[in-house]
């Protein structure tokens, strides 16, 4: 295999693909739009109580969690829906444990902004 020389072009390329792939994963999924929410109120109560940046960091680590995972989440039912279109318990099976994976990040993002916030309100 010959290996490619490294193109700065290229690699600015690459971005431009991820953020279009980003742009299209928030106008065709509802539950994007719901995260980029959630994490736009994270990011000002972060600021507005002025977290410390150990917390600012576990706020990250958790919240780009939820946008792997529904990332993740989205390629799986669309390659299943393109692969099998027709119903099948298997197939349902697949699609489930992957939106089961965001929910659990969901959930520990919401743990964490519980511990980290809570406090700050009291």
């Amino acid at each position: 295999m010959e290996r490619t020389k490294f193109s700065l072009h290229s690699r600015l390329r690459s971005f431009r693909f991820a953020l279009a792939g980003f742009r299209e994963l928030l106008i065709r999924e509802h539950n994007a739009r719901i995260h980029l929410a959630a994490t736009v109120g994270v990011i000002v109560a972060g600021f507005v109580f002025r977290v410390s940046t150990t917390e600012a960091a576990v706020l990250v680590v958790v919240t780009g969690g939820v946008w792997i995972t529904e990332i993740l989440n989205t390629c799986v039912e669309r390659v299943m829906d393109f692969l099998y279109p027709e119903d099948h318990p298997e197939i349902k099976y697949i699609k489930d444990l992957a939106a089961g994976a965001v929910l659990a990040a969901a959930f520990t993002a919401v743990v964490a902004g519980l511990l980290i916030f809570i406090p700050k309100l009291l």
